[in-house]
């Protein structure tokens, strides 16, 4: 059983270096804000985070903590849910930029918009996995806009050899997404490039 006089000694003796009092006061105040914050997020990481945060906060804050004006318990209780909401508004603007991003619609329906961060996440991913010369070949190409001539100039090398990684990148590009569940979607635009540069080089 413990006193609130000892968790307010404990309190400034953290503040002041104290690692002892540090452990002890997480030991004890942990599971409050652990519970605060999964009752506001709902997702455990995210109240884990939380929770490192208002730590963090109570080690620069809590020098000027007056037990005048409510217990600690109440003091971290709505320090956390102080930070949840921040954590949620932050979300919000994120999906908000992401729609401008998209070119969306503001009432466009959220299963749009994780679906096209989806994608989007998945052939960076699937980028990131290719060979370097095979990557930078599609990047140059499909994303750089330029032809396979210039990449042949620009690179020093034959216009063959140009094409041959492009083909190649394409192709693993292609096995990577369907190992991600974009197999059709991923095919289709392969395609829809690969034709649009065919016409191109022609």
């Amino acid at each position: 059983m413990h006193h609130p006089e000892d968790d307010c000694y404990t309190l400034r003796s953290m503040c002041e270096g104290s690692v002892e009092a540090f452990e002890l006061f997480y030991e004890r105040y942990a599971p409050l804000v652990m519970k605060v914050a999964l009752r506001v997020l709902h997702d455990r990481m995210e109240a884990e985070d939380v929770c490192h945060d208002v730590f963090l906060e109570v080690l620069r804050r809590g020098s000027s903590y007056d037990p005048r004006r409510g217990s600690i318990t109440s003091w971290l209780a709505i320090m956390t849910r102080s930070r949840c909401l921040d954590r949620l508004r932050k979300t919000r603007r994120l999906v908000q930029t992401e729609q401008v991003e998209l070119g969306a619609e503001t009432e466009a329906p959220t299963e749009e918009l994780v679906f096209s961060r989806l994608r989007k996440d998945a052939l960076v991913d699937a980028l990131q996995a290719l060979p370097a010369n095979q990557r930078t070949a599609v990047i140059g190409s499909y994303y750089g806009s330029q032809t396979h001539r210039e990449l042949s100039e620009e690179w020093n090398m034959p216009l063959g050899t140009v094409k041959s990684l492009i083909r190649y990148g394409l192709n693993h590009l292609r096995k990577q997404m369907e190992k991600r569940g974009w197999a059709h979607d991923s095919e289709s635009s392969r395609n829809r490039s690969g034709n649009g540069k065919e016409e191109v080089h022609k």
